[in-house]
Formats: C-alpha cells, sequence, structure tokens
C-alpha cells in the first residue's frame, strides 16, 4: 500500500515539475495511450500482490 502512495506521490510530482517547467508531460497525448499505461500499472500491482 505505502509502495503505491509513493507512486502516486511521485507521478504527480513529475507532473507538476514538467507542467511548471514547461516540459513536454511524459506521457501519451491520447486517451488510449494514457488507458494503456494504467492498465500496464494495474497488471504490475496485481502480479506483484499475487507473487508477494
Amino acid at each position: 500500500m505505502i509502495t503505491a502512495l509513493v507512486g502516486i506521490m511521485l507521478a504527480l510530482a513529475i507532473g507538476i515539475a514538467c507542467r511548471w517547467l514547461d516540459i513536454p508531460v511524459p506521457a501519451p497525448p491520447r486517451l488510449q495511450g494514457a488507458l494503456l499505461v494504467v492498465a500496464m500499472t494495474a497488471g504490475f500491482l496485481a502480479a506483484d500482490r499475487l507473487l508477494g
């Protein structure tokens, strides 16, 4: 649980820094790409929970 919270906080920090420094966000610009990232993250977390 703590790992997921740290990951979310790190993602928010990177997003804020990219916006503040006017750097392109390292994420897909379309909804399908963003959903793919979410699906991969969910799969990683599920595998971590099942194998751990």
